[in-house]
């Protein structure tokens, strides 16, 4: 007779997220993910698989969270507003609290490069395709700019909010709000 889950799967995803978010996926042991979430390791890897199996449900968390402000982006008449004001969105969503957490996508990145396994880099790369998708989508709004404008600036934003989700670990926010404008005086 299988066990009857004394905890509530979501709940406890976003927590492992927030602990991956704040410390990176090689510096969060199984120990402080078991503590963090409050659920003993037994039951990590049953509704899991893995860590890497628990990075992978905190990436896919981590997005849909991120979704409610992209979804913004779409609905905006016009394309370029429309992705600064997500920008001004992320930075709040990326400083929650006392934390400067920066972007979970970004940070997986930048720790794992090249050595991630494949899945995580699938997904890492399939989540960075859609957001370029959607400035272009956004950016196509504007009738005057050229199908390789759009492609050049979608490139450039997307950077950009690489950029912005690594110096909002670092810099104030008067710093932040200065880069940002200074992104949108440029296109």
């Amino acid at each position: 007779m299988p066990r009857i889950k004394e905890y509530n799967e979501s709940d406890v995803l976003e927590k492992a997220m927030n602990l991956f978010w704040r410390n990176g996926f090689e510096t969060t042991s199984m120990h402080m993910l078991e503590k963090e979430m409050g659920i003993n390791k037994f039951s990590i890897y049953s509704s899991f698989g893995s860590k890497q199996g628990l990075l992978l449900a905190s990436i896919k968390c981590y997005q849909e969270q991120l979704n409610s402000l992209l979804i913004e982006i779409e609905k905006g008449k016009n394309g370029k507003q429309a992705i600064k004001n997500y920008f001004y969105k992320f930075l709040s969503f990326s400083q929650r609290g006392n934390n400067k957490n920066g972007c979970l996508i970004t940070n997986t990145k930048n720790e794992l490069g090249d050595k991630a396994a494949p899945e995580i880099k699938n997904a890492l790369v399939n989540f960075t395709l859609g957001v370029k998708d959607i400035f272009a989508n956004a950016l196509s709004k504007d009738s005057s700019r050229t199908v390789e404008t759009i492609n050049q600036q979608s490139d450039y934003l997307l950077i950009a909010m690489f950029g912005l989700s690594s110096a909002s670990r670092v810099f104030d926010r008067d710093q932040l709000e200065n880069y940002i404008e200074q992104i949108f005086n440029s296109i």
